[in-house]
């Protein structure tokens, strides 16, 4: 099981304004990019989450990170070190057509991730 881990960085505020809030961490492994069904290790707890590796192609980013979507997770974690093992990747990473395609992909993955961990929807 790969694991990365870092400290909690400010993003683009994408991912809340999109319904699915992430924790970013810089990336300074080779991992193949995609989202990962993952567990986010915080304060020695462990959180089911989804974590996308890559560059965000649908906003034509070049920055490669890692963002953690943590299921069921309200806390503030910017500036918070956090570890994160990828368990199983369940797609790769895609460029999608609009921010509305993207959040339905979003909400299909997190459906899967869900799925995996026998979690109630």
């Amino acid at each position: 099981m790969t694991k990365i881990q870092g400290r909690v960085k400010k993003g683009f505020q994408r991912g809340k304004n999109l319904g699915f809030p992430t924790a970013n961490i810089a990336v300074k492994i080779n991992i193949d990019e995609g989202i990962y069904i993952s567990n986010t290790i915080f304060k020695k707890v462990k959180y089911a989450s989804l974590t996308f590796i890559g560059e965000a192609e649908t906003f034509q980013e070049k920055l490669f990170q890692a963002e953690t979507y943590i299921l069921d997770f309200n806390s503030n974690l910017y500036n918070q070190w956090i570890s994160v093992e990828l368990i199983k990747k369940i797609r790769g990473n895609k460029k999608f057509r609009s921010e509305g395609a993207l959040i339905e992909q979003m909400k299909k993955d997190e459906l899967v991730a869900r799925g995996f961990f026998n979690m109630v929807v």
